[in-house]
């Protein structure tokens, strides 16, 4: 058993996180928020909060040194509001005192004056002719767009025997981490800043803080603390908070500490995107996929943030994992006047595979065929095309055998023939089950670039420092990188230091997401162990002999392979290199195998290699009180290698408690831009009681591109649940959800419960 190097500090207490951190002379910055979601700013009087004693500094958009627009794609997020507001959560002004009872008191009373515009809340509204401009610059009100061209879906729905059509919806969702957004800024004797905090990619707010204050690169060093959950979304919202502390720390000279309150967090963090889907199905005689057709609107909120990334991943996966000849998708994201939107666990994949995977069922049933059967009659082969053009020959396609060992363990067939299908029992209980599968493609693609470096450094005593340009977001990755370092050198897992994520100490590294942490970070600590054990084979050479098959690294020793009773203690074997003037240090790096993309037809190789999942479940639903109980999970994922399976089972049952959430409770309210639940005693999330039983099936096809042949786990669990509960309400209660959540209230609604 692998135990998790960063279990004791964490259940002990021991762990620092951001606002643990403490300086001498530290004051603390707090935020005032727009008071309307679309406005112009006439004015702000900061006077009456300067006066207030304690109060060390107040700052505007006027005060902010470099460039008042940063932005992960588009520099098109204002760091605080200059002439007017685009949602609730833009910042107006920062006030810094020497309390945060102070702070918050004096940004009380700084007094601003508004022009109230009427707010583009809907994408579609935001898409017509008049609408008004959400940025200067970009009249139509597109983020973001992309399409695919695959075939001709008009000759594809001409041989149809059956053309469906159907509309999907997913909304708003909170990250819900239990750590709400914190940092610290501290300025450096030379005039450099140092800012701490829990952010999940330090690179990208290195490069946020840079733009903000106007400093060099070389000049701003990030440091990573301990993370209290992400799940994506602590990445642009930290970032532009991290700028705010900056800027503070360069004018005062002193630290600054930024942790929101919970209120504040919600309020300003972005949000999972919601979704309009489109889908449009023909199906010929033989009951084979003939031509999709796709449209997919996404609200991208007051800024740009990640919105071309994450629409992109579902036009990629528009068709699920099916052979489909004819395909034609268009996919945007538009700006609004809402909670901007990013990155969350899955990247677009869970609404995506909501639409298709429900879509899926309703053809089947539209078509009188088992649902299980349609999709194996049209699921992908080894060898074929997808829509996008790229053929399948690279990787194992595993998508029949997940979805065999699902429903074998699930009993599928005995436990689908009990489904109530609208007629409950004498008890009132409706009882259901539901599956989808899908696949995904690895890591960044082809509108990313997957690059990743790691830093191995063996000390005199065989001891070892290891740093990761990937970083741990509480995912278990500094355990997973530990665990391959102290295997492919055959030592104790205490014998390594693994460093949290610093700027000013390795590259960047692209972002930790994706689901890329272990394939990229595994690989580049392979290259680095790769380096060094070249660097000692002349010293071993010396000490236990030539060896034609090379040396063995295992149980503490270097063993000569063509004579194993040649061996050395392996901290020997370094003590000596380190003798020799030989220092036994390298910098790693792994880059992706070449991907492509054709932005004008959405051809090419999207990714260099794909995972494939299937999750099925069982729930019963209350005729009298409309809930919905999931009782069981049963789901399998292929992931190449698993480096850890016990962390692996854990990021499954993560995934589904998660996608539950998504599926039946969880949903952002907004009404008129203002979000009305910022706190979790209305923004409701699943409980541990809540929880049904989960049986995690990990499916193991090692790949070339992965380390160990490991892929990715952490996003595909959480895309499933979504579709799944859907279509076994479907099969309860005898009413298909194209919406999401599939909350009570619409349960009520739909089977007439008074």
């Amino acid at each position: 058993m692998v135990v998790r190097i960063d279990a004791k500090e964490k259940v002990t207490g021991e762990a620092k996180y951001a606002d643990d951190l403490k300086f001498d002379r530290m004051i603390y910055a707090v935020p005032l928020h727009a008071a309307y979601p679309s406005a112009l700013i006439l004015s702000i009087d900061t006077k009456p909060a300067k006066e207030m004693e304690g109060v060390v500094d107040v700052i505007t958009a006027d005060d902010i040194p470099g460039s008042k627009q940063v932005g992960t794609v588009i520099h098109d997020h204002y760091v605080m509001a200059t002439d007017r507001v685009r949602y609730m959560g833009d910042v107006v002004a920062m006030v810094a005192a020497q309390t945060p009872d102070i702070a918050r008191e004096a940004a009380r009373r700084i007094i601003v004056q508004y022009k109230a515009l009427k707010p583009v809340l809907k994408p579609e509204d935001a898409l017509t002719k008049n609408a008004p401009f959400i940025h200067i610059g970009r009249p139509d009100n597109i983020a973001a767009s992309y399409k695919v061209r695959h075939g001709d879906v008009k000759k594809g729905f001409a041989k149809s025997d059956k053309v469906i059509e159907r509309e999907f919806a997913t909304t708003f969702v909170e990250h819900a981490y239990m750590e709400p957004e914190s940092c610290v800024a501290v300025k450096n004797p030379d005039g450099s800043v140092t800012v701490h905090g829990g952010m999940q990619h330090p690179f990208t707010t290195r490069k946020f803080v840079s733009r903000a204050t106007g400093l060099p690169l070389n000049r701003v060093q990030i440091v990573q603390t301990t993370l209290g959950g992400g799940f994506g979304g602590k990445d642009d919202t930290i970032s532009v908070i991290c700028a705010r502390a900056a800027i503070i720390a360069l004018r005062t000279g002193l630290p600054v500490k930024i942790t929101y309150t919970r209120e504040e967090s919600v309020r300003e963090s972005y949000k999972r995107h919601p979704f309009k889907f489109r889908y449009k199905v023909g199906v010929d005689k033989k009951r084979k996929i003939r031509a999709m057709q796709i449209d997919m609107t996404a609200d991208s909120g007051a800024y740009c943030a990640t919105s071309p990334f994450v629409i992109w991943r579902p036009t990629v996966q528009c068709t699920g994992p099916y052979i489909v000849p004819n395909v034609r998708c268009d996919t945007r994201a538009v700006y609004t006047n809402n909670t901007f939107t990013g990155a969350m666990r899955g990247f677009g994949s869970p609404q995506v595979n909501f639409a298709v995977e429900s879509m899926i069922d309703i053809v089947a049933h539209e078509c009188g065929i088992d649902p299980i059967k349609f999709r194996k009659d049209n699921f992908f082969t080894q060898g074929c095309t997808t829509h996008t053009g790229q053929k399948f020959n690279k990787h194992k396609v595993s998508i029949n055998e997940v979805v065999d060992k699902t429903l074998k363990q699930f009993d599928w067939k005995k436990r689908y023939k009990l489904c109530s299908r609208g007629r409950p029992d004498a008890d009132g209980i409706y009882y259901g089950v539901g599956m989808a599968c899908s696949y995904r493609g690895v890591s960044l693609g082809a509108e990313g670039n997957d690059f990743c470096s790691a830093i191995v450094n063996i000390q005199p005593d065989g001891s070892m420092i290891l740093e990761v340009g990937v970083a741990e977001n509480g995912q278990g990755l500094k355990t997973a990188m530990v665990h391959i370092l102290a295997t492919e050198f055959g030592v104790e897992h205490s014998q390594i230091r693994f460093l949290d994520a610093d700027t000013s100490s390795i590259t960047d590294s692209c972002p930790t997401v994706a689901s890329r942490g272990t394939l990229v970070g595994g690989n580049a600590v392979l290259d680095a162990v790769k380096k060094i054990k070249e660097q000692m084979r002349p010293v071993l050479k010396e000490l236990i002999g030539a060896s034609k098959k090379g040396y063995d690294f295992k149980d503490g020793y270097v063993i000569n392979v063509s004579l194993p009773r040649k061996k050395i203690k392996f901290d020997n074997a370094v003590a000596a290199c380190h003798n020799k003037k030989m220092y036994l240090y390298a910098l790693g790096v792994f880059q992706g195998p070449p991907v492509y993309w054709k932005e004008e037809t959405g051809q090419g190789d999207a990714y260099f290699t794909y995972v494939y999942g299937c999750q099925a479940c069982e729930l019963t639903v209350d005729a009298k009180t409309a809930k919905v109980s999931v009782k069981k999970v049963v789901a399998a994922h292929e992931v190449g290698k698993a480096i850890n399976p016990q962390m692996a089972v854990g990021q499954i049952i993560g995934g589904v408690a998660m996608g539950l959430g998504f599926a039946l409770k969880e949903r952002i309210v907004h009404a008129n831009g203002v979000i009305q639940n910022l706190n979790f005693d209305k923004y409701k999330i699943p409980t541990a009681p809540e929880m049904p039983e989960v049986e995690a099936i990990i499916v193991e096809n090692p790949d070339a591109a992965g380390p160990w042949g490991a892929k990715a786990l952490g996003e595909p669990v959480n895309e499933l649940m979504g579709a799944a509960v859907a279509n076994a309400v479907f099969n309860a209660i005898g009413v298909r959800f194209t919406e999401l959540p599939i909350t009570a209230e619409r349960i009520k609604n739909a089977i007439n419960v008074t």
